[in-house]
C-alpha cells in the first residue's frame, strides 16, 4: 500500500507542484481511502519523506558499511537523477515537513552518529559546526542541482561534494574510514 501511495504521488507531482496536492488526490489515484492512507503516513510530506528514506536505505545510510562515501553519494544522486520529476517536486516544497529539512537531518545525523560512534566521543564544537555547514551547503546545492533538470552527471556533483568538505572535516571522516 505504502509504494501504491508512492505512485500515485510520484504521477500527480509529475503536473502539479507538491504543495497544491491533496491526500484526496493521492488517494484517488491509488484507488484507495483517506483511512488507508492516513493508516500509513501522517501527510503527504511524510509520504514524500517514506520514500526517500529507501532511498537512504539503498545509498547514503550503507556508507562507511558497504560503501565508501563517494559510492554512497553516487548510489543516491543516480537515484534522484532516474527520479528527478519527483525530487525536483519535492524539493521545491517550503513546508515545515520538506524533503529539504528531512534530507538535511538525514544527513547530519548519519554523519554524526557515524563520526561519534567510530571516535567514541562527541563532536567537538568546530567539528559540530563544519558538519552542519557542509551538510547545509551540501543540500542546497542537492536541490539546486536536480530543481535545475539535474544535466550534470551524478559523478561530477558528487566528485564537487567531497571537494568542497572543509579539510579538518575531511580528515575526521577519513580518520573513520568514510573515504
Amino acid at each position: 500500500m505504502k509504494y501504491r501511495l508512492a505512485q500515485a504521488i510520484k504521477q500527480l507531482m509529475e503536473t502539479e507542484p507538491l504543495d497544491k496536492i491533496t491526500v484526496h488526490d493521492i488517494v484517488e489515484i491509488a484507488q484507495t481511502t483517506r483511512q488507508s492512507f492516513y493508516r500509513h503516513f501522517q501527510d503527504k510530506y511524510d509520504l514524500v519523506n517514506w520514500y526517500f528514506e529507501r532511498l537512504a536505505e539503498k545509498s547514503f545510510k550503507l556508507m562507511g558499511v558497504q560503501y565508501t562515501l563517494r559510492e554512497g553519494l553516487l548510489k543516491k544522486f543516480e537515484f534522484i537523477q532516474q527520479e528527478k520529476t519527483f525530487f525536483s517536486q519535492a524539493f521545491r516544497s517550503q513546508d515545515y515537513n520538506s524533503l529539504m529539512r528531512y534530507d538535511y537531518q538525514c544527513i547530519l545525523d548519519f554523519y554524526t552518529h557515524w563520526i561519534e560512534t567510530k571516535t567514541k566521543q562527541p563532536l567537538t564544537p568546530q567539528i559540530q559546526f563544519l558538519l552542519e555547514m557542509y551538510c547545509e551547503g551540501s543540500m542546497q546545492m542537492t536541490v539546486k542541482w536536480v530543481t535545475h533538470g539535474a544535466q550534470e552527471d551524478p559523478a561530477v556533483i558528487v566528485d564537487l561534494l567531497i571537494e568542497a568538505q572543509p579539510e579538518k572535516l575531511r580528515a575526521v571522516l577519513r580518520d573513520v574510514q568514510l573515504e
